[in-house]
């Protein structure tokens, strides 16, 4: 069973002037500890309490940097209490040069005082809210009886995404399939040992899509795609959109969004970033927060077409961090961490820096000038 929590607790402090620090071996020990299953029905508690209450948040488009090879992006969110934010970057070239295409950490501060109260990794973290919030859609758009899932892009969000919808729905059977054999492979050997669960590697788009109940597109080539056309949906599918998730990168065809019902996570950045780019501006869609409040529908008919044009939003990211904020400490996860100065006196910053003296140095000649 997954944690609830409705709401964020008083901040915690970690001794006097301490930010605790979670590195990317805390989290491996953390999901080892817990198990990635029962972590992610934990943190999609997380994301749907604060999803319900979207009101209390103040909310912004991600600030984004393009270049022609990737993005770099900033996420904030914060309520009464929290102010929390993500750092990271999209580049699908970087696996060239023996990078992740997507690296993150993530900060949660006060708000009463801005003092940093944790500093994390968020690449794994990132992914596993990801899947989270997509299994989390799923659950209020999907038919009820879904079973088997189309996973369309096998590259590193494509494990989490599978467990996520696993965990949560009880998807038990998964077609696959990536341009590259060896990204299936990999995948196919990565969950190889998960109980009850198949994986079947399908020989193209079509194949894998034919008769599922749920398909994930998931791929990460920046530029305007076609992953699914019209001919390949068929009557009550809920498509989970999450590679195209900025300006020129969308996987879905128009005519597909065209004959849906769309959900978004948050509307103004979505029509910048998510599928509806290529759509008018008064193109209709939802925004989850509202099915999940029950003010607006979710799945209106078993032959309905269902899209979550997912994006991330940073409210997901300001929940994840929440989560580990509760977790680590509980767990004895992470270390704390000197982020802010603890001077003696805060107005003398100056003086704090000569009581932690340096070594005396030998004057350098001063040159002359001639």
């Amino acid at each position: 069973m997954g944690i609830t929590r409705r709401g964020p607790r008083p901040p915690r402090t970690e001794g006097r002037n301490m930010t605790r620090y979670i590195d990317v071996n805390d989290i491996k020990q953390l999901l080892a500890t817990i198990g990635t299953e029962p972590f992610i029905l934990g943190l999609v508690d997380y994301i749907r309490a604060d999803y319900l209450r979207w009101d209390e948040f103040q909310k912004c488009a991600r600030v984004a940097n393009h270049s022609p090879d990737g993005v770099i992006e900033l996420m904030p969110a914060s309520d009464e209490a929290l102010y929390g934010f993500k750092y990271v970057n999209g580049h699908p070239k970087n696996t060239g040069q023996n990078l992740l295409t997507v690296m993150s950490f993530g900060v949660l501060a006060s708000v009463d005082s801005g003092f940093p109260l944790l500093l994390s990794e968020f690449t794994i973290t990132t992914a596993l809210r990801t899947a989270a919030t997509s299994a989390l859609a799923a659950s209020v758009l999907a038919r009820k009886n879904a079973r088997s899932m189309a996973v369309i892009g096998n590259g590193a969000q494509s494990e989490f995404q599978i467990l996520a919808f696993r965990a949560l729905l009880g998807i038990n059977e998964v077609r696959v399939y990536d341009i590259d054999p060896a990204a299936t492979a990999k995948l196919q050997r990565n969950l190889a040992g998960v109980p009850g669960l198949h994986i079947i590697a399908a020989p193209s788009v079509p194949a894998a899509v034919r008769g599922a109940d749920i398909v994930t597109t998931v791929t990460a080539d920046k530029n305007y795609a076609t992953i699914l056309t019209p001919d390949l949906i068929e009557p009550g599918m809920h498509l989970n959109a999450v590679g195209g998730d900025c300006p020129g990168k969308t996987e879905l065809h128009a005519d597909i969004l065209s004959a849906a019902r769309v959900v978004v996570e948050f509307e103004p950045q979505s029509r910048i970033e998510g599928e509806i780019q290529q759509m008018p501006a008064d193109f209709p869609v939802t925004e989850l927060w509202q099915i999940l409040r029950e003010s607006a529908p979710g799945r209106e008919h078993e032959t309905q077409v269902t899209v979550f044009d997912s994006v991330g939003f940073a409210i997901e990211d300001f929940a994840a961090l929440r989560y580990l904020h509760e977790l680590a400490p509980a767990h004895h996860i992470g270390s704390v961490i000197d982020l802010v100065p603890a001077a003696p006196d805060p107005k003398d910053l100056y003086g704090f820096m000569r009581v932690a003296a340096m070594p005396e140095r030998t004057p350098r000649p001063v040159p002359v000038l001639q």
